[in-house]
């Protein structure tokens, strides 16, 4: 076993850490966020219909995104224990096994792009200018997914060691082309033609194949704690399993959310589609509050996983206690942005006089949710980096399969639509009681095991 020396993760004061991990990842994300609802805004400048047909399309992008978050956090997790377990093959076999099941997964979607786009839109309405307008627009996004599955992979190599720095900067660079892109696609400024919806899937994807290009260069030109080799970028059964042992349950959980918005979406539909869209709105506009709290998670698991692999129990322990109260602290505020302002967020959507009636109280009411929801993001990514994962996908099943479909739909039948928002808040209740006996059934096993190895 070749020895690496040991990584800031295991020495510097855990507040400090954090800080400097996390928040170049929140500004990252806050970014990323920002050129989402932008996305959107100017996709509802075009009609209602392509803001609904954005917003189904939704569970099938989602579906890509949480097969390239899930397979990172389980790379990202692997390969930051066995840093700190100072394992350099182990360290180089997690990176280049890795971009193979990126590469893998990105060939996936592409097929599913082509053959499968028109079937879904079809599946879920039968309004032909929605079901042309999604179709253009998942259909380029996942016909060109290598994009952001090379960003997912490339980009938590960085964080993996430490650099999110670099990594904030390659989000940057991605949101930024996309931010630019989007209205000279979509209307067709500058001599160029006018896409619509289509212009705005073209604009995001280019900027998530700059962002992976510029990822893969930081990683091969300054990052000399991974070794990247064409050779080595084959299937190993031994680390694809490790991977996939803790990333799956994160596939799983976020594939979850696909279904679980598919379904209410099926149910929204049924009042009208502009509930659909309001729907859609809601989590563009949660991506705001939401999006920190991410940058905040994949800042904290490389520190747990690091030092859960270096026996530091102090460490994990002061991190998790501190990323859990930052997380609450950001979610609180959150909440009064939707309770306070409802109106004027509706209303960068281009909101018909409907969609304010049906929007302002769907926001107030899912926004009660949110402080919950801050303690429960983050117990269930530290049962994922300290090798509990199956606790996140009972958790993540429970929310949103077991509560808040039946819920919303029991709610349905009151033919209330306001009803149906209180879904939300109920579900995360049940989460709420589920996380906090998982995570302290988890710090128990991990200090146990801890101990162990110190002895």
């Amino acid at each position: 076993m070749s020895q690496i020396q040991e990584n800031k993760m295991g020495v510097m004061p855990v507040g400090r850490l954090l800080a400097n991990m996390a928040i170049p990842m929140m500004i990252s994300m806050l970014v990323q966020a920002f050129y989402n609802v932008v996305d959107s805004i100017f996709v509802a400048w075009l009609s209602e219909d392509a803001l609904t047909a954005v917003s189904l399309a939704f569970p099938l992008q989602n579906l890509c995104i949480a097969v390239g978050s899930g397979t990172a956090v389980g790379m990202n997790a692997v390969l930051s224990r066995s840093l700190g377990e100072k394992n350099q093959d182990m360290v180089d076999r997690s990176a280049n096994t890795g971009i193979f099941l990126f590469v893998c997964s990105a060939v996936v979607f592409a097929l599913v792009g082509a053959f499968l786009s028109r079937p879904f839109f079809m599946a879920q309405t039968t309004d032909a200018a929605i079901v042309e307008y999604g179709t253009d627009y998942i259909s380029v996004c996942l016909m060109f997914s290598f994009g952001i599955f090379g960003q997912f992979c490339f980009e938590r190599i960085l964080q993996s060691t430490g650099r999110t720095g670099l990594a904030m900067i390659t989000q940057l660079i991605g949101a930024v082309i996309n931010i630019i892109l989007d209205p000279i696609l979509i209307f067709g400024l500058f001599g160029l033609p006018a896409l619509g919806v289509k212009g705005a899937a073209v604009a995001t994807v280019t900027g998530q194949i700059a962002a992976c290009i510029v990822a893969l260069i930081f990683d091969l030109k300054m990052n000399p704690e991974v070794r990247i080799r064409l050779s080595m970028i084959r299937w190993d059964k031994e680390v694809g399993t490790e991977i996939y042992s803790v990333g799956l349950p994160s596939i799983v959980m976020q594939s979850i959310g696909s279904v679980m918005t598919f379904g209410l979406n099926k149910i929204l539909i049924v009042f009208s589609t502009t509930a659909t869209a309001v729907f859609g709105v809601y989590f563009k506009l949660q991506s705001f509050i939401f999006m920190p709290i991410f940058g905040l998670n994949n800042g904290m698991v490389p520190i747990i996983s690091y030092n859960y692999g270096a026996a530091k129990p102090e460490r994990v322990k002061k991190t998790v206690i501190l990323t859990i109260c930052t997380s609450m602290t950001i979610m609180a505020l959150g909440t009064v942005l939707l309770e306070t302002a409802p109106g004027f967020l509706l209303s960068l959507f281009d909101a018909s006089e409907e969609m304010l009636q049906i929007g302002v109280p769907a926001l107030r009411i899912i926004a009660t949710h949110l402080f919950l929801a801050g303690f429960c993001i983050i117990a269930g990514s530290v049962c994922q980096a300290i090798g509990s994962p199956v606790y996140s996908l009972i958790t993540s099943v429970c929310r949103q399969l077991v509560v808040l479909l039946p819920a919303a739909w029991l709610l349905a039948k009151s033919g209330v639509l306001t009803m149906v928002w209180f879904a939300f808040p109920i579900a995360e209740l049940a989460s709420l009681i589920l996380s906090a006996f998982f995570l302290t059934k988890t710090m128990k096993k991990a200090n146990a095991s801890m101990a162990d190895r110190l002895n």
